[in-house]
C-alpha cells in the first residue's frame, strides 16, 4: 500500500520545499506519514465545499496548493468555518499536503506551464534561486520565481490578449495596456504577483501576465510602459492543479487520482 510519506517524497522532487518563500507554510500540514493512500484528490484551494468532496470520496489525501494554516492557531474548534473543516478531515483520516510556492518555482512548476502553454522559447527566471546548494539548477530546467521568454513572433498586445484566453480556456480577462502595442518578450509570475513588474521590465518584456493585480500595481505597469494581462488568480493556477493529478496518477498508477470536481473560480464575470 502506498503511503503519504512516498507520494510527499514524489512531491518534493517535483515542487521541493527549499524553493519556497521564507513566509510561506508548505509540505504536510495535516496527517500522519506513515498513513495508507489508496485515493488522493489535487485542488488549487481547500474550501468546505471541496473538503466535503473528498471525505465523500474516500481520499485519504487532499494535495491542495494554496495551504491551509496558513497563519498561527492559536486554537482549532469547531466555531470557525476553517476549524470545522480541518476537523471533519482529521475525523475521516484525511491528510493535507500543500506544495504553493516551491511548486511556483520548480522546474516543471506553475509558471513553466504556462511558459510551455504559450510556446515561448528563451525561457529564464525573473527570479533566480540565489545559491543551488541544492543541486536543484541546470540549463535546462531554470528554477526561481516568475518566468520570461519570447513569443515565435511579435504580435499585438490584442492578439496575446486572445492567445492567453485561448490558452486558459476563458472567455474574459483585465489588461492593461494599448492593444496595438507590439510584444515580444512575456513575464509570466502565476496567482497575484504583479510585485513582479519590475523584473519583467528590467528582462525586456513588454507584458506581464499574472493572474490578478491590485489598483496601484495597475498605475505603476501605466507608468512603466509595460503591460499587465489578468486572467484571474484561478485561472493561472488551476490547469496545473489537473496536471498535477496527472502526473500523480501515472507516479502511482495502484492510486485513484482526481483533480477536485466541486472546484470553480469564486470570481464570476457578468
Amino acid at each position: 500500500m502506498t503511503t503519504v510519506a512516498e507520494i510527499a517524497d514524489d512531491l518534493g522532487q517535483l515542487a521541493p520545499i527549499s524553493l519556497a518563500e521564507d513566509w510561506d507554510n508548505v509540505g504536510l500540514l495535516v496527517g500522519n506519514r506513515a498513513a495508507d493512500v489508496s485515493s488522493v484528490m489535487t485542488c488549487l484551494t481547500l474550501t468546505a465545499n471541496v473538503a466535503d468532496e473528498a471525505i465523500a470520496r474516500n481520499a485519504q489525501l487532499i494535495i491542495s496548493h494554496h495551504p491551509v494554516l496558513f497563519r498561527a492557531v492559536q486554537r482549532l474548534t469547531a466555531e470557525t468555518v476553517e476549524g470545522r473543516m480541518l476537523l471533519n478531515l482529521i475525523a475521516a483520516g484525511v491528510s493535507v499536503y500543500s506544495p504553493h510556492t516551491g511548486f511556483d518555482s520548480a522546474s516543471d512548476g506553475i509558471n513553466q506551464q504556462l511558459a510551455d502553454l504559450l510556446e515561448l522559447s528563451n525561457i529564464g527566471v525573473l527570479r533566480p534561486i540565489e545559491n543551488n546548494a541544492d543541486g536543484l539548477v541546470n540549463d535546462e530546467h531554470p528554477i526561481g520565481a516568475g518566468r520570461f521568454g519570447d513569443l515565435a513572433a511579435p504580435t499585438t498586445l490584442a492578439e496575446f490578449i486572445d492567445r492567453v484566453k485561448a490558452c486558459l480556456d476563458i472567455s474574459d480577462l483585465q489588461f492593461i495596456g494599448d492593444k496595438s502595442d507590439s510584444i515580444e518578450r512575456v513575464g509570466i509570475a502565476c496567482g497575484a504577483a504583479a510585485e513582479f513588474l519590475r523584473d519583467a521590465a528590467d528582462h525586456g518584456c513588454q507584458v506581464l501576465l499574472t493572474g490578478e493585480a491590485r489598483f496601484h500595481a495597475c498605475l505603476e505597469a501605466q507608468a512603466r510602459g509595460i503591460a499587465l494581462v489578468l486572467p484571474g488568480h484561478y485561472a493561472t493556477e488551476r490547469p496545473a492543479i489537473e496536471q498535477l493529478a496527472k502526473h500523480l496518477g501515472l507516479q502511482f498508477p495502484e492510486l485513484t487520482v482526481w483533480a477536485s470536481e466541486s472546484e470553480s473560480d469564486p470570481v464570476q464575470w457578468s
